[in-house]
């Protein structure tokens, strides 16, 4: 299926490794022009130079260093994405964090950062971006949330961001839909990457995770990030026009969830 996204610009945070890398891949394959984005230097030179391995992809590539967490890191992604491609239609927002414990062991400060590091760059980027979408007549957007966002299980930081995350993207979704501008969000469950938490769990117990695996997981082994990248560049497609305000879980039916 041609999900006719050639020639589109699109915009992943927090796009250097796992699930921003994956949904960054996916697009370049199909065609889009794509800027990537991280903190650390180290992991967009890494991140470049695997993308590059995608036909045609060296020229459709805009890697920017930048602190998303920061007004002035998320503005610099955008302008520098409009200087090069000359706009912008689809904006992928996946950078999160989120530490802490229990409600009483959890201070203030872990709160504060899970908002400003999950929640804040997805409510800014979002800002910036739709004025540049109206100007071209749409666009899309959507929030990798995580099945942890609909139902509780998780850490209890993670599962209030990633809940926020979903009720915004279903408000924005509402507020532009009359300027052709799509937003949805994605809820995956448990996906396994080389460095990723749940691959330094395998490592630390190999023995207890097959055991959780078989009983947590019924498809028997863990979502990849590319599963996740496909179901994003479906979503941000024009093949998915009558999508919109919706929570997708990608997780091989790991969620309780009836919705």
């Amino acid at each position: 299926m041609d999900l006719e996204l050639t020639g589109k610009i699109a915009i992943v945070t927090g796009s250097t490794k796992g699930l921003g890398l994956a949904c960054a891949s996916a697009l370049l394959q199909e065609g889009c022009n794509v800027t990537i984005c991280a903190r650390g230097e180290e992991g967009i030179v890494t991140a470049v130079t695997q993308l590059r391995e995608i036909p045609g992809a060296s020229d459709r590539l805009l890697a920017i260093q930048a602190d998303l967490a920061t007004d002035k890191g998320v503005a610099d992604v955008v302008i520098r994405t409009l200087e090069t491609f000359g706009g912008l239609d689809i904006l992928i927002n996946n950078v999160g964090l989120a530490q802490g414990a229990g409600i009483v062991d959890t201070p203030d400060a872990q709160w504060q950062e899970a908002l400003d590091q999950t929640l804040f760059p997805a409510i800014r980027a979002s800002r910036m971006a739709v004025p540049h979408m109206r100007k071209r007549g749409g666009g899309a957007i959507v929030m990798i949330a995580s099945i942890w966002g609909r139902e509780s299980g998780g850490r209890m930081t993670y599962n209030a961001v990633k809940a926020a995350e979903i009720s915004l993207a279903k408000s924005m979704a509402q507020q532009l839909a009359k300027d052709n501008i799509r937003v949805n969000s994605v809820a995956p469950g448990s996906i396994r990457f080389p460095g990723g938490s749940w691959d330094r769990r395998v490592h630390a117990d190999p023995e207890g995770m097959a055991e959780w695996v078989r009983r947590e997981l019924p498809f028997g082994r863990f979502g990849r990030p590319e599963e996740v990248g496909a179901a994003v560049a479906f979503l941000v497609s024009p093949r998915a026009s009558w999508i919109s305000g919706a929570s997708v879980p990608v997780d091989g039916c790991q969620s309780r969830s009836l919705i």
